[in-house]
């Protein structure tokens, strides 16, 4: 009697002929193996390689743009300088000047997604970024984001860019859930944790962030896993992006939850740390150029680069040499040194591609002058080195692309420091 078998997994096998002595027949042994889950695994070990890749791609191209940006943007800083602020020209390089300080915001995301590892921290207020990462996300939907944030919100140490990420997941999240619009509530508040609270967050004071959504809902059997990398009930999207969430929030100390109800909406709670470290200030649109005295040594690969750092350099009132790589700013030192015309600041760039860059630069110029003050200078803005530049040997630190009024903050407050 013949009969079909369906075989509705993947397996690997073997099928031997034997003969049976008595019967004088010949039979078949198959030997079958389910190796279902061995391929689900190639297929996510696949994913991962492919996102890793595409990661280093997207770091790559971040830190060349940021270069490109850099010489961009220091030239209309420059050609400002020879305008009148009456002038239309004037204008018109102003907007040209805001234009790149928002590619720097794209080439910032590309950063972010090549990524791994702990985050760069810093302490800040969340609010404009919850509202402006908020808002970013919700470009041309149909759904109305309600903000509700306390002026005396507790300020928190985080990586920006990874938190930008979080909010602009969540926020997208519930977009897609409410296809016909609808509104989304971002509210954040400060609360205390106690010793025997249930979320097994240790005690302590956090900044609470509540993103409600009205949409679909998700079914309880799926709560447990929708945190899961490639967890997805979409018929777009990787599923990668509550799980790149989770993992952000986990690296911050903090944590994410979530509750929901079908037909009625999710609401997802992240806890952030708060910090009693005060915010790192930023310079301000249209204050004063710090200017000083000295002479500064520019260590970059890129010709361009040189050039219009030493341009900007040079109208911040400072003298300037220039080498390609450390090797030939560790010469440059030696022989300042040497005629007593030792360089006041080195301004050293992290990557230098076939050369010394600055990370190994640094050390060698400490090594030869322990008094040395080195300024790390990168595309890679998000480069832990960049954010603990001290424990690395440098005094200051200026990510590319860079306005002048931000190398002459840097500049003048290195200077003063070593008593110029």
């Amino acid at each position: 009697e013949k009969k079909e078998l369906i075989l509705e997994f993947d397996f690997a096998g073997k099928i031997l002929a034997e003969e049976e002595e008595e019967e004088e027949e010949e039979a078949l042994v198959v030997s079958l193996k389910d190796i279902t889950e061995r391929k689900i695994l190639e297929k996510e070990t696949l994913k991962v390689q492919k996102l890793e890749s595409t990661g280093i791609l997207a770091g790559g191209i971040a830190h060349d743009f940021n270069n490109i940006l850099t010489i961009i943007l220091g030239n209309i800083t420059l050609a400002k300088m020879y305008a009148k602020p009456e002038d239309k020209v004037y204008d018109k390089l102003g907007k040209a000047e805001n234009a790149c300080m928002r590619a720097k915001d794209l080439t910032q995301r590309l950063l972010i997604f090549s990524k791994g590892g702990a985050p760069v921290m810093e302490t800040a207020s969340i609010v404009n970024l919850i509202k402006e990462s908020a808002n970013f996300a919700l470009t041309g939907s149909n759904v109305a984001c309600k903000f509700s944030t306390p002026d005396d919100l507790w300020q928190v140490e985080i990586d920006k860019g990874q938190i930008n990420q979080v909010i602009n997941n969540l926020v997208i999240n519930a977009d897609q859930a409410m296809p016909e619009g609808g509104t989304l509530s971002i509210i954040a508040e400060n609360v205390k944790i106690g010793k025997d609270n249930t979320l097994l967050l240790k005690p302590g004071k956090y900044v609470k962030i509540t993103v409600e959504d009205q949409g679909i809902g998700i079914p309880e059997k799926h709560l447990n896993k929708i945190f899961d990398p490639y967890f997805t009930t979409k018929t777009i999207g990787s599923g990668l992006g509550l799980a790149t969430t989770y993992s952000i929030i986990k690296n911050h100390g903090g944590l994410i939850t979530v509750d929901s109800e079908l037909g009625v909406g999710s609401k997802f709670f992240v806890y952030l740390p708060a910090s009693l470290k005060k915010a790192i200030e930023r310079g301000k649109e249209g204050e004063k150029l710090l200017t000083g005295k000295g002479r500064i040594l520019i260590m970059d690969d890129d010709e361009l680069l040189r050039e219009v750092a030493g341009d900007i350099i040079k109208q911040l009132g400072y003298k300037t040499e220039f080498a390609k790589d450390g090797n030939e700013a560790i010469d440059l030192y030696k022989n300042a040194m040497d005629s007593n015309k030792t360089f006041d600041v080195v301004i050293m760039d992290l990557t230098i591609p076939g050369g010394m860059g600055g990370k190994v630069a640094v050390k060698e110029l400490l090594k030869i002058d322990p008094n040395a003050k080195a300024i790390v200078s990168s595309g890679y803005s998000n480069d832990p080195i960049m954010s603990e530049f001290e424990k690395y040997g440098f005094v200051g630190v200026v990510a590319k692309p860079y306005k002048i009024e931000e190398m002459g903050k840097v500049l003048h407050k290195v200077v003063m420091e070593s008593g110029k």
